[in-house]
């Protein structure tokens, strides 16, 4: 494409996070390394070698720094991008072959990484697999803050962006990322990418409209130009006309007038219009969050996810640092309950959270992770158990283990918590004695078992993000099949309708934490299956709630009797949608 003069035109790309943004374009191309190539003597190998380790270690310690930054302004969820960086810095088929490169050709070390990477690169990008080949960036990213690094050289950032610009990229290299500031970025817009690219789950993070898979975006984009980016229908328009500057403020006003009366209901209880009291919880994952769930009203934490603590501390937190985050917690919102899930790493991240050591597993997500590590580690488990039960001294707190599969793991489990009451009573601590025990659904074993969980049970929450995954044997990462992930799949319907009747047979609550619980054209399905609550990130709630008091709850058991009869997945999706249309009309743009 030629650069656009001044009149408009419009670029399509693939919408990845919603919203949209006016300003001016800031564009972003990253040039290549002048990478010298040059015979070394081989008395100089040694030292050669020696300067290949330092900069190895420096880069650990640059990724290091980046990814503690991520995880405390963005997130955990978000900085676990750059525990792939750390491991391609430590795989020792890439050192050992560049080392051995470089004894071959004679070449400087410099030279001799960046031919070894490039030929890794080569053979990710010949993978059909698209997901994987998307990896390749984290490769080239790795590589090059290393070049930069044996080079002596500062790398480049995205930390340069002017005020109020949208960032026009070929691509957003994780760190490049990270280097964002989110007071300067009004929206994201790049050739590369997908809806699981790296800059793709920033800006959701920072709430900043994206769109993807723009091509030609920086050939034809103008730096300083100004554009509108609309992260709803995945289109960027440079150079608008007064008519569309117009058209696209009018659409504004309407976003914000429907964001003003969802925010208006959301000041009033979740209630159905016939007269059914929805419990609509929020997920957070740190104290800070507390004042989330109070300006969005949430009733209560619905999940606690503690791991936080965990991957985001310099050292293993002790039972002190754990009771002053639960009850801080706990104490912020009672009487409201919040439910404290026990730590949930998986077995990939074991290691660096100092927990266990387990060896490197083929498919960590199956492997030794979670209520795992907790039973096989029982000092460490009855640290967080005494932690979480002295903060019940000072709140609503419940106890949630996650990723269970058997009865035994619960009866083991409930165990090792009798032992941390009776060690908490021989100190002399206060805590509650008939504190709730309940157990995450996201595995079918647990689902096809949820009678006899119960006996071990106070509740349930159903994280239907795994358990759809395990069921459907989908990786929902993996851009080559992910839209085999069906929430709607008749197998899953009939799978949350198992585990709500059956529950609510023993009177166990039951509800779902998991992305489909933040989704309202789901809501009505979950309420009318039987879920008796939902929980979400915060800013969710007002959109659920306004769902939930425009509809009666027998409409919502309709919908899901009708639901169960159908065969296909896109049916039952369309039949939701369409529930959730009907009754929210009048937040419509059209």
């Amino acid at each position: 494409m030629d650069k656009a003069a001044q009149n408009e035109v419009v670029v399509k790309g693939i919408a990845a996070s919603q919203g949209i943004a006016y300003g001016q374009i800031f564009l972003y191309v990253q040039k290549d390394l002048d990478l010298p190539q040059f015979q070394i003597d081989a008395s100089r190998r040694v030292e050669e070698i020696a300067r290949f380790d330092r900069a190895l270690l420096e880069t650990r310690k640059e990724i290091g720094r980046v990814r503690a930054e991520v995880a405390r302004n963005l997130g955990e969820d978000e900085a676990r991008i750059f525990d792939a960086h750390l491991m391609v810095l430590e795989d020792q088929a890439l050192i050992g072959e560049t080392i051995r490169e470089m004894e071959t050709t004679g070449l400087n070390i410099e030279a001799c990484f960046h031919r070894v990477s490039q030929r890794y690169v080569q053979a990710f990008e010949a993978i059909p697999d698209e997901y994987l080949r998307e990896r390749v960036a984290d490769i080239r990213d790795v590589s090059k803050r290393l070049l930069h690094a044996l080079l002596g050289q500062a790398s480049a950032s995205l930390s340069s962006v002017l005020q109020n610009r949208i960032v026009a990229a070929n691509d957003i290299s994780p760190s490049d990322a990270a280097s964002i500031d989110r007071s300067n970025v009004l929206g994201i817009v790049t050739e590369g990418g997908s809806r699981t690219s790296h800059a793709v789950i920033v800006a959701r993070s920072l709430k900043v409209p994206a769109i993807v898979g723009v091509k030609g975006i920086t050939d034809v984009a103008c730096d300083g130009a100004w554009a509108i980016l609309d992260g709803y229908d995945g289109q960027i328009i440079l150079n608008p006309t007064e008519q569309t500057l117009f058209r696209y403020g009018k659409l504004q006003e309407k976003r914000r007038t429907v964001e003003s009366r969802i925010m208006a209901v959301n000041r009033l209880p979740a209630e159905t219009q016939d007269g059914v009291r929805v419990q609509l919880m929020a997920n957070i994952e740190k104290a800070e969050e507390i004042e989330l769930v109070r300006n969005y009203q949430a009733d209560g934490v619905g999940l606690y996810r503690t791991e936080y603590l965990f991957l985001n501390a310099e050292h293993l937190p002790d039972e002190d640092q754990q009771f002053e985050a639960y009850s801080a917690v706990a104490q912020g919102l009672a009487p409201l309950p919040v439910v404290l899930r026990t730590l949930d790493l998986g077995g990939d991240k074991a290691d660096q959270s100092g927990v266990a050591r387990v060896d490197s597993e083929a498919n960590p997500f199956l492997g030794f992770r979670a209520i795992r590590i907790c039973l096989e580690n029982p000092e460490f488990f009855k640290k967080q158990l005494r932690a979480a039960l002295r903060a019940s001294a000072a709140g609503n707190v419940q106890i949630m283990y996650p990723m269970v599969c058997s009865v035994d793991e619960v009866v083991l489990a409930g165990h090792f918590l009798e032992e941390a009451k009776q060690e908490l009573r021989d100190r002399g601590q206060a805590f509650d004695p008939k504190v709730k025990v309940g157990a995450m659904i996201e595995i079918p074993s647990a689902a096809a078992t949820v009678d006899l969980l119960a006996d071990e049970c106070d509740f349930f929450s159903v994280g239907t993000n795994d358990l759809i995954q395990y069921t459907l044997a989908i990786d929902r990462l993996n851009v080559r099949i992910n839209h085999l992930y069906q929430p709607t799949h008749p197998a899953m319907v009939r799978i949350l309708r198992t585990i709500f009747t059956e529950a609510a047979k023993r009177k166990r609550p039951t509800g779902v934490c998991g992305e489909m619980a933040g989704d309202p054209s789901y809501a009505a399905l979950l309420l009318g299956l039987g879920a008796t609550s939902l929980s979400m990130a915060p800013p969710l709630i007002p959109t659920v709630k306004y769902l939930v008091r425009n509809m009666k709850m027998i409409d919502a058991r309709k919908l899901a009797k009708e639901a169960l009869e159908l065969r296909d997945a896109k049916e039952i999706q369309a039949l939701c949608e369409e529930f959730y249309r009907e009754r929210t009309k009048d937040l419509s743009l059209g």
